[in-house]
C-alpha cells in the first residue's frame, strides 16, 4: 500500500462542532477478506466460500473489524492530525449496517457532534463525531460515534 501524504496540521479549535470532513475512499481488496478473517474472525461466512455462498449472505463478505480498520485507516491519514491526536477514550453505538465485499470502495464522512475544552485539562479538547462509512452505491455500511482528545492550538 503506499504511503498516503501526511494529514493537514489541526488542533482542536480545526475541529468545531457541526464541522463535516470527507475523507476520501479506501478499495476493499478481495485478498484481504480472508486473510484478515483468517486472523482475527474466523467465521465461516468471511473465510468459507462455500459456507459462505450458502449464508445469508451469499459469498465471502469482510468482518466487522476490517470494515472497522479500514475505516481507521482513512481516519487516521486524513482526519486526525499527529500534531495533536492524543488517542481515544473509546466509541459508542458501532453499527455494521450492510455486508462489504471485496472490490467495494468505501467512503467516510465525519460530522463533529460536539467540541469541548477539557475540565481536567484545558490544553486538551474532547470531539465526539459521528463516522459514516458508505460503500460506492452510497449505502451505509458502518456507523460509530468516536471520543477524541486533542492537543489545542499551541499560544503564540
Amino acid at each position: 500500500m503506499p504511503t498516503p501524504p501526511a494529514p493537514p496540521v489541526r488542533h482542536f479549535e480545526d475541529y468545531p462542532q457541526s464541522a463535516v470532513f470527507e475523507l476520501g475512499s479506501i478499495k476493499v481488496q478481495p485478498d484481504e477478506l480472508r486473510s484478515f478473517a483468517q486472523r482475527f474472525d474466523p467465521q465461516p461466512f468471511h473465510v468459507d466460500a462455500q459456507a459462505a455462498a450458502a449464508s445469508p449472505y451469499g459469498g465471502i463478505i469482510a468482518s466487522g473489524w476490517h470494515t472497522g480498520s479500514l475505516t481507521m485507516r482513512l481516519l487516521a491519514t486524513q482526519f486526525l492530525s499527529p500534531a495533536s491526536s492524543l488517542g481515544s477514550p473509546g466509541i459508542d453505538e458501532l453499527r455494521w449496517l450492510a455486508p462489504v465485499r471485496g472490490g467495494d470502495e468505501l467512503w467516510v464522512r465525519v460530522t463533529i457532534e460536539s467540541a469541548r475544552r477539557s475540565a481536567s485539562n484545558p490544553q486538551r479538547g474532547v470531539v465526539i463525531s459521528r463516522i459514516e462509512t458508505r460503500n460506492q452505491e452510497g449505502d451505509l455500511v458502518m456507523s460509530m460515534k468516536a471520543v477524541n482528545l486533542l492537543r489545542c492550538r499551541p499560544i503564540g
